[in-house]
């Protein structure tokens, strides 16, 4: 499975082979606040997951990283797509959930306010549109106008009824995927797992990033977003202060070699939007960063910067189709 976004991290104290042995396993290292450090990584939805977290005692960093790792797998067991005994996939299957998992019902919450907030900009109905394109992918070609308006007449997030007794799809055909979503949950749980057994300098990146405290240098965590156009290299840096950190790029699933025709949905038009290469949030919440990335690259440049504007402590950068890289005045860039 490709990811859908891809970022790039480290502290200030690791480059080069250090920050590939990242991937590596677990291990413990002095750091320059008198902490141990403790490095793993484990691949869950579908890219690799790692943590790195700081503590007095490596057992103890441990036994947090367990408490976050299984944070991270309980995300995947309920909606993860690409299995089929989540219970997101009985949902698409069946049409209907008994007695959902509060983490499902949370993250579906969260989604529906934020459909409401953008007219359906963010819309987590928008699975037929993936189905579609990846099956004339398949076959070498994209789908024509008649089958994408078909097929976008099952989008629609108001036909998902949702309670914490049942969740329930009334239009035929309709689908979920919670790809805008659930990586920023799962940094979220991971997160609070970790400070809730006493670590108080953390990175989590899941797919999306989630830090608390400082790196081992006693720094802000430095985070490195991916170039749209050049795999190998950073489009700008940030601080994560405090705040998360979610990407979503053109790059991650094309279906067009000019990258016009990708795994990003405007529900209104059942095609890509053409306006950005990527776009990268920084929010207090990682599920905020995460749909707020792909919500603002359907609104584009002037309602993407609007939502971003009123929303409590967020931030934005813009890379455009043409190249222009532009933020929003707190951009936490580093220096």
């Amino acid at each position: 499975m490709t990811t859908r976004r891809q970022v790039l991290f480290a502290s200030s104290a690791l480059s080069g082979t250090a920050a590939l042995a990242l991937l590596q396993g677990c291990w413990a290292e002095a750091t320059d606040l008198g902490l141990r450090t403790v490095r793993r990584t484990w691949r869950a939805m579908g890219t690799e997951v790692t943590m790195v977290a700081l503590h007095e005692s490596r057992t103890a960093a441990l036994r947090a990283l367990d408490a976050a790792f299984a944070e991270v797998a309980l995300v995947d067991e309920l909606m993860s797509l690409y299995r089929p005994d989540s219970e997101l996939s009985q949902l698409n299957r069946t049409g209907v959930v008994q007695h959902p998992h509060p983490h499902l019902v949370s993250v579906l919450e969260r989604a529906q306010q934020l459909a409401r907030r953008t007219a359906g900009a963010f819309d987590v109905t928008v699975q037929p549109l993936w189905r579609l394109y990846a099956e004339a992918n398949d076959q070498g070609r994209l789908p024509d106008d008649a089958a994408i308006q078909a097929v976008r007449s099952r989008v629609d997030f108001r036909r998902l009824e949702l309670t914490s007794s049942r969740l329930r799809l009334h239009g035929e055909g309709q689908a979920v995927t919670l790809n805008g979503i659930a990586q920023g949950f799962a940094a979220d749980r991971a997160l609070a797992a970790l400070r809730a057994h006493g670590v108080r300098h953390a990175l989590v990146n899941a797919g999306e990033l989630g830090a608390c405290g400082h790196n081992e240098t006693g720094q802000d965590w430095t985070a490195g977003i991916r170039h749209p156009r050049r795999s190998d290299d950073y489009v700008s840096t940030a601080r994560l202060d405090g705040r998360c950190m979610a990407t979503s790029g053109d790059y991650a699933t094309a279906f067009t070699p000019d990258l016009s025709s990708h795994h990003i949905f405007d529900p209104g038009t059942g095609r890509s939007p053409l306006a950005f290469s990527s776009v990268t949030v920084v929010a207090p919440a990682a599920v905020d960063a995460d749909a707020l990335s792909t919500a603002v690259f359907v609104l584009g440049l002037v309602k993407g910067s609007q939502l971003i504007q009123a929303w409590p402590r967020a931030d934005a950068l813009f890379v455009l189709k043409d190249g222009r890289v532009l933020a929003t005045r707190g951009f936490p860039g580093a220096a």
